[in-house]
């Protein structure tokens, strides 16, 4: 009778720990974007990119799939219900006219998530949302910063021997790897510190031209982990738009991420991904 009591309890105890998380498939682009489906209002059936830099969602103008049953004003729309699977959200804010990743018709931001723990979980194409922290093994915590529901982590830069410790925003859009703001590259003179393998001269609304420099970051340390040779761009000449440093996709991937429901730490594990060759931008 002892035994099927203790059997009763762990099947129960299994059980719960299994309905106190839930799963939310994704799929990732070539271009290191994690896609995923969602129904709106139970008519619009969209491919959105998550967008760890906003809380919100948004349609993009270039978007291949009809949005006709999210209604703005002033392109806001506000109490919409989305459905991922069989999870229903509610009152999800969307915006109208914003771009967005590769293969997507907009993007979904951590807003799903709020109140609860959450892992970005690559090794396996899905996100999981917690009631309860999971077992952290193998996993290394840092801290998180948090501002205007966008999310910032501290690295360490080895640029020309140097060590620079440099704030980024946690970036899934972009799909490379650092952007390095105006404010950290000016007088860094960094197209001659760094090993720079690309260049790309783009024109704004106004007709002016604006530079951009790729190059290779030999170190950069994340906690206790180092990666190696990153790909790292920035901005040169007399216009440049750059306001932030960013941590893009391509770094993002190479660990899993567990997010606490408070967003004051992140605890890392290198994944599948870690060594995999760095995205090029063209």
């Amino acid at each position: 009778m002892l035994k099927k009591t203790r059997f009763l309890f762990l099947l129960c105890a299994t059980f719960f720990i299994v309905k106190a998380q839930e799963t939310i498939p994704f799929r990732i682009t070539k271009h290191n974007n994690i896609i995923v489906k969602v129904l709106v209002n139970d008519k619009d059936s969209l491919d959105l990119m998550f967008q760890i830099a906003m809380e919100d969602a948004s349609i993009s103008p270039e978007r291949t799939r009809r949005a006709d049953h999210i209604l703005f004003k002033d392109e806001i729309s506000d109490g919409n219900i989305i459905k991922i699977g069989n999870k229903k959200y509610e009152n999800i804010r969307f915006f109208d006219n914003e771009l967005t990743g590769h293969e997507a018709d907009g993007k979904i931001g951590t807003g799903i998530f709020k109140g609860k723990a959450f892992k970005i979980d690559y090794d396996n194409n899905r996100f999981v949302i917690y009631d309860k922290m999971p077992d952290l093994k193998d996993y290394q915590s840092i801290p998180l910063f948090s501002e205007n529901g966008q999310f910032y982590i501290v690295a360490d830069n080895m640029i020309d021997g140097e060590q620079k410790e440099v704030y980024f925003l946690l970036q899934s859009g972009y799909s490379g790897g650092v952007v390095y703001s105006n404010e950290f590259a000016d007088g860094k003179t960094l197209d001659t510190k760094l090993k720079i393998t690309g260049e790309k001269i783009m024109k704004n609304s106004a007709g002016q031209s604006v530079t951009t420099k790729q190059g290779i970051l030999p170190f950069m340390r994340v906690g206790n982990f180092v990666l190696k040779d990153v790909t790292a761009g920035f901005f040169v000449g007399d216009i440049k738009t750059q306001k932030r440093n960013y941590f893009g996709a391509d770094l993002l991937k190479r660990f899993n991420w567990i997010f606490e429901a408070d967003r004051n730490t992140v605890y890392i594990k290198p994944g599948k991904y870690f060594y995999e060759p760095y995205y090029k931008i063209n």
